[in-house]
């Protein structure tokens, strides 16, 4: 074995390390960045809030009539 072998960085040390250096030396790509974040944080938290609310809490109290719920809307008509 070389000795150069021993002290090669792993692939994910390496996959770390060229994002890591990309970022640093970025401009104008830490504000797209931040808008890319902050327009997921409103796709996933906000809209979910607004479009999915929960449902099955409007409409039962426990884990057992919410269960029935879900089993008569999906058995009967």
């Amino acid at each position: 074995m070389n000795a150069d072998e021993d002290k090669k960085p792993g692939l994910w040390s390496r996959v770390f390390h060229l994002y890591y250096d990309g970022f640093r030396s970025m401009t104008v790509g830490k504000t797209l960045w931040l808008i890319i974040g902050i327009k997921l944080f409103i796709f996933f938290i906000i809209i979910k809030m607004i479009f999915f609310p929960d449902f099955l809490s409007s409409k039962c109290d426990s884990d057992q009539e919410k269960s029935e719920y879900v089993r008569h809307q999906l058995t009967d008509d």
